[in-house]
């Protein structure tokens, strides 16, 4: 039986390490996150990412196994995430899985970036525990830098997609408009920040599909006006207003999802919901959809900051998911900047 493996997840800018148990409870997750030295550019620079992923990998593993107290003898796996992400990133972390699951005997699994976030709020801790189980067929919204959209999930490699977003999605939508209005990088947490004390009905910024009857979702027009109003307005009111900008922008996002969210669940009839990626650890939306939930009588789980961004841990439970199942890869496993056509189910 597998009951621990070793987790790596490259797939972006964070370097992260874990290990996981069969149950999916967290034993050691240690990441580094190399924020300072993507500024200077106002975003992710690919050539850099995988630099300070070869730098970080193999501490980061020594200090997981610390943390964790255990040894190689206890592991009976390795997961790496290697699809989809920056290909130089994801080569880094495959590479080095590769190299230790063939030095060390044992089972190699690749899993998608994106299905551990379908999975991390059903890891825990001893600070976090779910608020369903897994087994139990649930909707999710998944929201991120590169990815947003909504999944009918019905058990392990199960995803429908039922809808998403066109063009931009909502985690690059909020990176652009901090670069728009000076606050840097990342964008996506200083909006937050700055957002909770402005004023979000200040700005009117449109809410593109908000009517639509798909579940599909577009963010590129509220950026386009977000940039001509903030031309409009000058350098010296932006920054006198930033607070109420950053409110009002942040709300027609949050306005979006949380409508397609509650068309989907009335679509689909489920009332288990999850939301996940790295924009659910934005305060706004982890509050408003706490208040959809308790109105619509849903069972929500978002999982704590910690699982929110991209971990090793979420990769890690899928894959002892998949290699319970009987799922291996071989040597010949390779990384792809896009899922496989098997992922999901459109």
């Amino acid at each position: 039986m597998i009951r621990k493996v070793l987790a790596f997840e490259t797939s972006c800018d964070d370097t992260s390490v874990s290990i996981v148990d069969y149950s999916g409870r967290v034993l050691a997750l240690v990441s580094a996150t190399k924020d300072l030295d993507h500024e200077p550019y106002g975003g992710i620079v690919p050539e850099i990412a995988s630099r300070n992923h070869s730098l970080s990998l193999l501490p980061l593993t020594e200090e997981a196994f610390k943390k964790a107290q255990l040894t190689w003898s206890d592991i009976n796996g390795i997961a790496v995430t290697n699809r989809p992400g920056l290909i130089g990133a994801l080569i880094v972390g495959l590479v080095t899985a590769k190299s230790l699951a063939m030095s060390k005997n044992i089972p190699l699994i690749g899993v998608n970036h994106l299905e551990g976030h379908l999975l991390a709020p059903f890891l825990h801790d001893d600070q976090y525990a779910p608020s369903f189980s897994f087994t139990e067929p649930y909707l999710a919204l998944a929201i991120s830098g590169g990815h947003t959209s909504l999944y009918k999930v019905e058990g392990l490699g199960k995803y429908k997609i039922l809808g998403s977003t066109k063009d931009d999605a909502a985690g690059e939508a909020f990176d652009k408009f901090a670069k728009m209005i000076g606050l840097g990088f990342p964008g996506g947490a200083r909006v937050d920040q700055e957002a909770q004390s402005g004023d979000p009905k200040k700005y009117q910024f449109p809410r593109s599909m908000i009517h639509d009857e798909t579940l599909d979702m577009s963010f590129s027009g509220l950026k386009s006006a977000a940039q001509r109003l903030v031309s409009d307005l000058g350098s010296e009111t932006v920054k006198l207003n930033s607070s109420d900008l950053c409110a009002s922008f942040q709300q027609a996002i949050l306005d979006v999802l949380l409508s397609k969210l509650e068309k989907a669940a009335l679509n689909t009839g489920l009332k288990k919901i999850v939301i996940t990626g790295g924009v659910s650890a934005n305060s706004g939306l982890r509050i408003q959809a706490e208040v959809l939930a308790r109105a619509k009588k849903w069972t929500l789980a978002i999982p704590p900051l910690r699982f929110c961004t991209d971990n090793a841990a979420m990769i890690g439970f899928a894959g002892i998911l998949h290699l319970q199942a009987g799922v291996r890869h071989d040597w010949s496993l390779g990384p792809s900047p896009q899922s496989w056509p098997q992922d999901f189910e459109q």
